[in-house]
């Protein structure tokens, strides 16, 4: 992922003053603007300046990618530091308030969570009380699954009297529900900001994610698994162990089955009603012709099948 420098889109300096940011971003949003700009690359331009504006002008979001900034070597690809997936938490109440149609990037939409902007404020028909707050935290697929109840660390930017903001953190018990989604939201009544006042405090509203799996992909509640085998299993059938997220099960490989078939493991995705289904998406991989034993049996076979051409589709 690449690590957007939100200071260089605006071309001010990491100690510029909330009123320097504004300057530079009306200045640049004249400048790119779709409806007025002659340059060749305005809209994309236009979208970068807003994104770096949506967080920056924010002291919250400021101070949350100030935080991983310093961790970030410059000119390199983004890498998650230690302690990322713990998520930042947003009251939702700042900014300077960029376009809110805003198409922003994957880098924008991992920091902050894409309930980040515009979230603050009171229920309609409640009492006065604190801010809803909105966080975005990664899960194992395991527990997406199964279920589970999870210690999460959230850190909030606290903004003092002057202004500034200081990064402060707290711990919470979270039941993860069997067969959440990615993108899905779990309220935490009573999780969010306090209200001065005395009313109700807002709600905390936790933006799932799913840790990238070693094994596995998900595409909403559908999992692929990539399934290698050999080439004798692949022209004559094969009965192979196949891990799930919930325990391996015996699938059945058809004979003439070629790379790229996917078998269907109905019902062994995401839980859910209906429950989703498990790909094996096959691929043929070949014994290494490492000795002369080996070799001669590939010789062999090359010798049983003399018609045979792999590249017919080609001539075709």
């Amino acid at each position: 992922m690449e690590f957007k420098d939100y200071y260089a889109t605006l071309g001010v300096e990491r100690s510029a003053t909330p009123d320097e940011v504004k300057r530079a971003y009306r200045k640049l949003a004249r400048k790119y603007h779709p409806d007025v700009s002659k340059e060749p690359d305005a809209e994309a331009r236009f979208k970068e300046v807003a994104e770096a504006y949506e967080a920056l002008s924010d002291v919250e979001k400021r101070a949350a990618y100030d935080d991983i900034g310093r961790r970030q070597e410059r000119g390199q690809d983004f890498k998650p530091p230690p302690g990322w997936d713990g998520g930042f938490e947003f009251s939702g109440r700042g900014g300077g308030g960029a376009r809110e149609e805003a198409d922003f990037s994957d880098f924008f939409a991992a920091m902050f969570g894409r309930q980040a902007r515009g979230a603050g404020g009171s229920r309609a028909g409640a009492p006065a009380s604190g801010g809803d707050h909105h966080a975005r935290i990664v899960i194992d697929l395991e527990d997406a699954y199964r279920g589970a109840r999870r210690t999460i660390s959230l850190r909030m930017p606290h903004v003092d009297a002057q202004g500034l903001a200081t990064l402060q953190e707290r711990q919470l018990e979270v039941s993860i529900p069997k067969g959440v989604r990615e993108g899905q939201h779990l309220r935490l009544a009573g999780q969010g900001g306090a209200d001065p006042g005395g009313g109700p405090a807002g709600d905390l509203y936790l933006e799932i994610a799913l840790r990238p799996h070693p094994l596995f992909r998900v595409d909403g509640r559908d999992v692929y698994l990539d399934l290698a085998v050999a080439p004798w299993e692949a022209a004559l059938g094969a009965t192979a162990t196949v891990p799930t997220p919930d325990g391996s099960v015996q699938l059945s490989v058809p004979a003439g089955s070629r790379s790229g078939r996917k078998l269907r493991l109905k019902g062994k995705g995401l839980p859910s009603k209906p429950p989703g289904d498990l790909y094996a998406v096959l691929g043929i991989t070949l014994p290494p012709a490492d000795t002369q034993e080996a070799k001669d049996a590939y010789a062999s076979l090359a010798s049983s099948f003399p018609d045979f051409d792999p590249r017919s589709a080609l001539k075709a």
